[in-house]
């Protein structure tokens, strides 16, 4: 039986697929196929609480995705690289979800990516290190080198949703830390240059306008973007929120890369690609085409003051 209504969300309980699978139930013109491992999680009963469908698959069953996907309209797909950084898997877990789609011969997938840094860094360049298999920035690369690839020889018709860095990481890892000299301070490695930022709400609202526009957006690249921000910025934002004056403390790439926890390595290369490469970065994240999709987006500092408690915690 066809619905023509039906999303299937992967990663429904996540941030990227919470915030779409939100975003569908609140407007109500989709129905909305939340997929997650664990159904009866507190954030998988919180969905259906809203009126979502939830489903269980994992991405390393292509069977469990077809029947997430039998009889659905579309589909938003997105990959966990955080949870095992691991390339191989990523692409394996790509290749499970584009036969599964195209097995259901969904009619509009929107795709979660990123760009493929290796088109913008030299081959020779030493300002940062390879990492893995000749990645500079496996999450990003691997998204948008094999895995975009991919889906365009899949034939199925895919809107490729390019995102930007989070406002939620400043309410988790990289929210304002007490120093030791007593100051409230926030430390990325951005140096002076501004990057694209966007709330999570924001990717949900955007995916909904993809969703309702497909002569528009399938085979087309929608910028993820809320607004370009500095790192001072971020911080006179927090200071405003947390009515107490913030300090911006960024340390150097190589700092950063060396702190020690899983995955500095590569978050380092990251915040050196968005600051040393801003042609490439914010050159593919165009403001007037991202407000064309989503003309009112969260500022920082309205997104910060939402979360205030979590922020200050």
């Amino acid at each position: 039986m066809s619905h023509d209504n039906v999303i299937t969300v992967l990663g429904a309980t996540g941030t990227q697929g919470g915030a779409v699978a939100r975003a569908l139930l609140t407007d109500g013109e989709f129905t909305v196929r939340a997929v997650t491992r664990n159904a009866a999680s507190p954030k998988a009963q919180t969905l259906a609480g809203l009126g979502a469908h939830v489903v269980e698959a994992t991405l390393t069953d292509e069977g469990s995705l077809r029947r997430a996907f039998d009889g659905a309209y579309g589909a938003f797909l997105v990959t966990p690289y955080w949870e095992h950084r691991s390339p191989t898997r990523e692409l394996a877990e790509v290749e499970n979800l584009i036969s599964a789609a195209q097995a259901a011969a969904l009619r509009h997938v929107v795709w979660s990516t990123l760009e493929d840094t290796r088109e913008a860094i030299a081959a020779d360049d030493t300002r940062m290190p390879f990492i893995g298999d000749g990645y500079r920035v496996p999450h990003f690369d691997v998204k948008g080198g094999a895995a975009d690839a991919l889906f365009a020889k899949s034939g199925l018709p895919t809107t490729y949703m390019l995102m930007s860095f989070y406002w939620d990481n400043l309410l988790g890892l990289a929210k304002p830390q007490r120093d030791p000299d007593g100051t409230l301070a926030f430390h990325l490695p951005l140096g002076d240059t501004a990057i694209a930022g966007v709330a999570s709400d924001d990717i949900g609202r955007l995916a909904l306008r993809v969703l309702r526009q497909p002569s528009q957006t399938i085979g087309a690249t929608v910028p993820v973007v809320g607004e370009y921000l500095t790192g001072e910025q971020m911080a006179a934002a927090l200071s405003t929120v947390l009515g107490e004056p913030v300090a911006y403390r960024p340390p150097t790439h190589d700092q950063f890369r060396s702190v020690g926890f899983p995955g500095a390595d590569e978050l380092g290369n990251m915040f050196q690609y968005y600051t040393e490469f801003p042609r490439s970065y914010l050159g593919r994240r165009d403001l007037d085409i991202a407000r064309a999709f989503n003309p009112d987006p969260l500022t920082l500092t309205d997104f910060l003051a939402a979360h205030r408690a979590e922020l200050a915690a």
